[in-house]
């Protein structure tokens, strides 16, 4: 079996290398802009580009993260950055926008992508499709149990799979996550996230921390994963500090050689960070309360404790480059050192003219001994042929300094890597023109109020009963099926009912993620993309246009004034009324309190349940699909405002906690334009995000 790559992050230039000489194969990092963590010091161009060098000398692999949602205003600088980092080159880059994804693959085809975990994606149809559109390899979302990720691969044999083997876990999907954005502008989709779940919420009979998850530690099974399809063990941590990724790292390439860990090391990799210890709820699929932790004043303590002994782990080089070398001394000719690395890379230097021993003539033995001292680079020899003549003498301290000379030209010689090609090619941006805006609604139920009949389409959670589907086209109204965000190990399912649903003439599908939309092609459904594919910019839009989306909402991070500037010709629209979702979880917060469970093994629970936060404020929580849903405390509303969504093709109405009442009143007033009373928000529609 291939050995798995170690994946270290690397938040600042002391920090990767610790990775590296941690042991790790590979790195992540951030520029100083468009990276998912902001808050970590990030690298300068000046960096990057020495960071660049200091791995490839060392056979370590470089990728650069610019995987944050873009504004459409900021896409010429992240082409810049990209077309810096292919002149370096890093070995790939990771993305998250799709009008990014849309430009690379246009500017530097040859450039390796890889999708970001803040693409959500999670099921075998998502992998297929993140093939297609030109990723190498998929980075998958934390949520996904062995099982899972196996069946991924099982599918998709072509494709290169990235997990998580250690490290914080997010509460929510990552990609899918708005409260840090809803709550204070900063959002955890332009790498600003104020993690919010760390705060104390609190479910019936919860921990008082409902949000917050241990974190994970699957360092110690590496074989489980890469039995699964693994071929990437991602470690956490870019704002982390140097020992725990020098730490991390270390641990993970006993396990990723074979060898076991030493129970020192998996000691002190607990104590430098943990929150109460660590879980594999996921990869195991056990989502229970177990997961569910935080960071106690005496972990800190023993952090502090672990930090001196930790930092001797890169104190000095980690001898990862195989070296050969042909020592050639004969009588009259300079002494010649010929060094050959594992790449074919090769370096002759010569040194001084052996004279005549006087006493003791060298030995091949000698020569041997002097070669292998290493120590200090990250060289190792992997063999030595020499060809000595009888009688000669040369100094040790030339032949050691002759090896030091060619093992640095040949660390200069292994940073020389060919450009990737880039062609700067930014589209002339298209005016888009909106006719008269038509209505859309979304319910949670089969149940819909004649009063919807304003309404050009309305969407119903995929599952509801094929006879309600058929009683609401006879009430002429046009249905479409919303796939839920999480489809976990129920892709097969959805598939079936849509399957049922296209038989009976419904073949509209609105599709929140990449999976979903992946989903729905493969059953050649009409799209319509959904808030949560996150549409940031022009450029994303003309992505879906190019996958045959018929419209898509735009993400609700816009403020109304960056959505309605945007172009092209995909028709678009946004939410104007009703609760927006804030976090998508896999592990629902409110059975961490104790709850009676599903109706079914993937719809929803029934009633949506509350969520207190320590201001007594109460957020719906509802389980959709694979997950549960945390929704916004008040209902955003635009009602009454249409005349300043000039540009947009549709508005949407969303309906969670309504009554039949409520729902009805609803549509009065966004047929009327007439705004409603009550406790309410504008969102980020007015403020946007940082």
């Amino acid at each position: 079996m291939i050995k798995p790559e170690v994946l270290a992050p690397a938040g600042k230039m002391e920090t990767l290398i610790a990775a590296v000489r941690g042991g790790a194969d590979a790195v992540y990092l951030g520029a100083q802009s468009f990276s998912a963590r902001a808050g970590a010091q990030n690298f300068t161009k000046d960096e990057l580009s020495e960071a660049v060098k200091l791995c490839h000398q060392r056979g370590v692999r470089v990728h650069l993260t610019v995987n944050t949602l873009l504004r459409e205003e900021e896409l010429p600088q992240a082409l810049e950055l990209v077309e810096f980092a292919c002149a370096l080159p890093v070995d790939a880059v990771l993305v998250q926008d799709l009008g990014l994804l849309y430009l690379l693959r246009k500017c530097c085809p040859a450039l390796p992508l890889h999708a970001s975990t803040q693409m959500s994606i999670h099921t075998p149809a998502g992998v297929r499709f993140c093939k297609k559109i030109g990723f190498e390899r998929v980075v998958l979302s934390r949520e996904m149990s062995l099982s899972e990720i196996a069946a991924c691969k099982k599918e998709n044999p072509q494709i290169d799979l990235e997990a998580f083997v250690h490290g914080a876990l997010c509460m929510s999907v990552s990609g899918q996550c708005y409260f840090s954005a809803m709550l204070g502008s900063r959002s955890g989709n332009r790498g600003q996230c104020a993690q919010t779940c760390r705060l104390p919420f609190s479910a019936p009979g919860g921990t008082g921390h409902d949000l917050s998850l241990k974190d994970l530690s699957m360092i110690s099974r590496v074989s489980d994963l890469t039995k699964a399809g693994v071929m990437s063990l991602k470690i956490e941590g870019r704002m982390k500090r140097p020992e725990y990724v020098a730490a991390s790292s270390r641990a993970c390439r006993f396990a990723a050689d074979g060898e076991k860990i030493p129970q020192e090391l998996q000691t002190d990799l607990e104590q430098v960070f943990s929150r109460s210890g660590f879980t594999t709820g996921f990869p195991d699929g056990k989502r229970d309360r177990s997961m569910f932790g935080t960071r106690q004043p005496e972990d800190s303590q023993k952090a502090k404790a672990v930090f001196p002994k930790l930092h001797e782990l890169y104190k000095g080089e980690y001898p990862r480059v195989s070296v050969s070398f042909f020592l050639k001394i004969k009588k009259d000719f300079p002494v010649t050192l010929l060094a050959e690395d594992e790449n074919g890379h090769q370096v002759k230097v010569d040194g001084p003219v052996p004279e005549d021993a006087k006493t003791r003539a060298i030995s091949e033995e000698r020569c041997k001994e002097q070669l292998c001292k290493t120590g200090g680079s990250p060289f190792f020899v992997k063999k030595i042929s020499t060809e000595i003549e009888d009688g000669l003498s040369v100094p040790m301290k030339e032949l050691n300094a002759l090896r030091r000379q060619t093992l640095e030209i040949l660390l200069d010689k292994r940073a020389d890597f060919p450009k990737i090609p880039f062609e700067y090619r930014l589209p002339q941006k298209m005016p888009h023109h909106a006719e008269k805006v038509s209505f859309r609604a979304h319910f949670p139920t089969g149940e819909i109020p004649q009063e919807a009949d304003c309404c050009e389409l309305i969407y119903v959670p995929c599952g509801v009963p094929q006879e309600t589907l058929t009683a609401l086209q006879k009430r002429g109204f046009r249905v479409g099926i919303e796939l839920p965000r999480g489809m976990f190990g129920i892709e097969e399912q959805l598939r079936k009912e849509l399957q049922k649903a296209k038989k009976i003439g419904i073949p509209d599908v609105f599709a929140g993620t990449l999976n979903a939309v992946a989903l729905a092609q493969e059953e050649g459904m009409r799209i319509h993309g959904g808030y949560s594919l996150n549409v940031f910019n022009t450029q994303a839009l003309n992505f879906l246009e190019e996958e045959g989306l018929c419209d898509t909402e735009l993400s609700f991070e816009l403020s109304l004034q960056q959505a309605c500037s945007l172009g092209g010709q995909l028709p678009r629209g946004t939410m104007v009324y009703g609760r927006q979702a804030l976090m998508l979880t896999r592990c629902c917060p409110i059975a961490n309190g104790g709850c009676p469970g599903r109706k079914n093994p993937w719809g929803g629970c029934g009633n949506p349940r509350t969520l207190v936060d320590r201001k007594e404020i109460e957020f719906p929580v509802s389980c959709v699909g694979a997950c549960s849903e945390v929704y916004n405390s008040v209902p955003l509303s635009l009602l009454g405002r249409q005349r300043e969504l000039s540009n947009l093709d549709f508005v949407s109405v969303r309906f969670t906690t309504e009554t039949l009442e409520e729902e009805c009143n609803i549509f009065t007033h966004l047929k009327e334009d007439k705004p409603i009373l009550g406790a309410l928000t504008r969102g980020l529609s007015y403020r946007g995000v940082l």
